[in-house]
């Protein structure tokens, strides 16, 4: 008997190497798969010029970065703000008054042709870029609920567009299904009810980490597990000669995997 709906995740064709390099661009969601790969040392880049929630401002952060091996683009609205005195989309409006804005809904197309863009200029700058594709979960409460789904459904379909003539170098990761259709209980959702809790990001990463991952990746986290719970760990007795000795033995366990993988971030 099944009590949930299970998302199918798409092969990707690639698979992650351990402490690869990547680049994460997008939303908030973004930040928060960002994250979870940095406290797995992997050596990432998250959102360098700050949260990028719309199409368009993830090509201007793609502008401006040099090349990544895997690159995940999260796409969280297609809600974009121009300046009045210039017409430029602006990707962060830095408290200034609203007054000197226009908000503007971008029409598929528009969204598709700013992710094609940005997709064209990753490769330019790396021809073995591998791309990964997603869509924030995270609705937006200052829409209303409906015009929100309508946001999504407008990205849903630019990334579908784009996709149809993509190689096996560009995947779709469902983050906003597996969230939508797995996980449909208040209790995966922080306080707010809007963004996912620790829980489901936890349960996103393990999810992307069964289809993205290598066979040597994964031998790499079980190594890394222990050894970051140890570092984690909060002694009641930080000056104690045990702990001191413990944590002795820790580094240079880490030391010695920092040796097997010399682009592990930690």
């Amino acid at each position: 008997m099944e009590f949930r709906t299970i998302v199918d995740i798409p092969d990707p064709g690639f698979r992650i190497a351990p402490c690869e390099e990547i680049l994460f661009v997008g939303s908030c969601f973004a930040t928060e798969i960002g994250h979870r790969f940095q406290e797995e040392g992997f050596p990432v880049v998250v959102n360098p010029y700050g949260t990028m929630y719309n199409p368009a401002s993830i090509l201007h952060t793609i502008q401006r970065v040099g090349g990544a091996r895997t690159v995940f683009l999260t796409l969280g609205t297609n809600h974009v703000y121009r300046l009045k005195e210039t017409g430029e989309i602006v990707d962060n409006c830095e408290k200034r008054p609203q007054s000197l804005f226009t908000e503007e809904e971008l029409s598929v197309e528009a969204c598709a042709d700013y992710l094609q863009q940005a997709i064209t200029l990753l490769r330019e700058k790396n021809p073995d870029v591998r791309i990964v594709l997603t869509v924030s979960p995270i609705r937006y409460r200052k829409y209303g609920y409906h015009a929100s789904q309508l946001s999504k459904a407008t990205l849903l379909l630019a990334v579908q567009k784009v996709s149809v003539n993509l190689c096996e170098s560009v995947a779709y990761f469902p983050a906003y299904e597996i969230v939508n259709d797995e996980l449909r209980d208040y209790r995966f959702y922080k306080p707010d009810m809007l963004h996912p809790s620790d829980q489901a990001v936890e349960y996103i990463w393990q999810r992307l980490s069964e289809t993205y991952f290598s066979d040597e990746t994964k031998a790499f986290l079980q190594e890394w597990a222990p050894l970051k719970a140890a570092l984690n760990h909060k002694p009641f007795d930080a000056e104690s000669q045990e702990y001191k000795a413990f944590m002795h033995k820790t580094m240079l366990k880490v030391e010695a995997l920092r040796k097997k993988y010399p682009t592990f971030a930690m």
